[in-house]
């Protein structure tokens, strides 16, 4: 049984794992949101954005932010796993 465990699964466990930390990569990109945060800025200065909309966008963006560092945190730490 070990040896099925050895040639099966762990490969496909290893796949996932390495699926995973790829989709988490995507979805949390800490470069685009900070992207999104200078273009929000540039738009408000402008004069194309209104300073409600931009401060909610600023909020958002940097919860965005916030959150997306975290998750490259756990990342590089190797703390989160395909459940």
């Amino acid at each position: 049984m070990l040896l099925v465990d050895d040639l099966l699964i762990k490969p496909f466990v290893s796949l996932l794992d390495i699926l995973h930390a790829m989709v988490l990569e995507e979805m949390y990109s800490v470069s685009e949101i900070r992207d999104s945060i200078k273009e929000n800025q540039l738009l408000y200065e402008l004069g194309e954005r209104a300073q409600p909309e931009y401060e909610q966008q600023k909020l958002e963006l940097e919860t965005r932010l916030e959150v997306a560092e975290q998750v490259h945190e756990k990342l590089i730490g190797g703390n989160i796993e395909v459940q």
